[in-house]
């Protein structure tokens, strides 16, 4: 799960540290408002979406007038904005964040990962903050330094100022440093974040260390612990095919292709999608029903993909472990009837009860394709997706 900018940095405030003020806005009235309560001479006018690149895209304008302010939320709010993490579609901006001016001397990255080689929390630092952190980590990686942190020690006072000098921290700022990278790891480990960035840190011109922005990723698996960030979730930034398949515990992600994959398992999600790419294909989607797939829950995975204007096929493959292959198979025909399906339909199943489960689907009466392996599958729903 994401959150806003202005939201990381009410997190971030609750860790001691520090971040300029800010007010969100959902209106250019509340905008103008914003600035005026904060008062000063220049303002940011940011527009809030779950997407890095803002300021690239033109979604972060420096304003010197409280007209100015208002002109800029006005061609913010409700613009398309596009950044390289948004794709070509862009996302509607619904939400600003005016904040306070900032003396920048210089800009830094940190940011906070579980490296699973090591099994602990990653601090990645460098002297190279700013819009092209992607490109710094890719053309010049040994200007990231990194420290994996032992998390019966927490990040050390030793550790926290070792890499505070490595990104150009002076002497005089390394407490300020510390407070911030200390917190950071805080309030990641303490609220099950997957990831915790701060893209631009910034030194002042004098000496203060700030979080001049806020990227906060949370473990969705851990959020029943965390109700007051379940409700920072904003609805319109997600898909809404995975807001309803999140309703039925399926694990949906949208993709480019047109053909559907429904599937028992993630790892046997991701092999499918392989092969359909090996053959040819594009994957629409990737959808794990898990190991205990009813009826239900088959027919609104099949109603959520063929919301996907593009799909021209559905492969089904079901490996029957926990699941027996008979239920799957029920489950189908059940759901193929109920949505009146339209595109053609490749299964191949394999496990416990298969031969029933093949039965029930010729039996059917459905123009149902069937597939031994995997292989088969494959070159058959990508067939079936050409000639659609």
């Amino acid at each position: 799960m994401k959150i806003h900018e202005y939201q990381g940095k009410e997190i971030f405030r609750r860790f001691g540290m520090p971040t300029p003020r800010g007010v969100p806005a959902f209106t250019v009235d509340e905008a103008v408002a914003a600035a005026q309560s904060l008062g000063g001479p220049v303002w940011v006018v940011k527009a809030q979406i779950h997407a890095g690149g803002r300021g690239k895209g033109g979604g972060v304008k420096l304003a010197r007038s409280i007209d100015e302010v208002r002109k800029l939320s006005g061609e913010i709010l409700g613009m398309q904005l596009v950044t390289h993490q948004t794709g070509p579609a862009g996302q509607k901006v619904r939400r600003l964040l005016i904040e306070e001016g900032a003396d920048i001397r210089n800009e830094l990255y940190v940011g906070m990962v579980v490296d699973r080689v090591t099994q602990r929390v990653c601090l990645m630092a460098s002297s190279e903050g700013g819009m092209d952190i992607e490109q710094v980590a890719a053309r010049t990686p040994e200007k990231i330094h990194k420290v994996f942190i032992d998390p019966d020690k927490g990040l050390t006072d030793a550790e926290a100022d070792d890499v505070s000098r490595k990104i150009g921290i002076p002497e005089a700022s390394l407490p300020a440093a510390r407070t911030v990278l200390q917190g950071l790891y805080r309030a990641f480990d303490e609220t099950d974040a997957s990831l915790a960035e701060i893209n631009p840190l910034v030194l002042t011109g004098d000496g203060r260390v700030i979080a001049l922005d806020a990227k906060l990723n949370f473990d969705s698996n851990a959020l029943f612990r965390h109700p007051e960030i379940v409700e920072m979730r904003d609805l319109d930034e997600e898909d809404p095919a995975e807001i309803a398949a999140s309703k039925f515990d399926l694990s949906y992600i949208s993709l480019d292709g047109d053909i559907g994959c429904l599937v028992n398992g993630a790892g046997l999600a991701m092999a499918t999608m392989d092969t359909i790419k090996l053959y040819g294909g594009e994957p629409a989607n990737f959808l794990d029903v898990g190991g205990g797939a009813t009826a239900e829950k088959v027919t609104e995975a099949f109603k959520i993909m063929l919301k996907s204007p593009g799909l021209k096929a559905i492969l089904v493959n079901i490996f029957g472990g926990i699941m027996k292959c008979d239920t799957i198979a029920e489950g189908i025909v059940a759901a193929s009837k109920a949505v009146s399906l339209g595109v053609p339909l490749v299964v191949r199943m394999k496990g416990t009860n298969d031969d029933i489960g093949k039965k029930i689907l010729a039996d059917s009466g459905l123009p149902i394709i069937t597939a031994n392996n995997m292989a088969e599958a494959a070159e058959k729903v990508v067939a079936a997706a050409k000639k659609g």
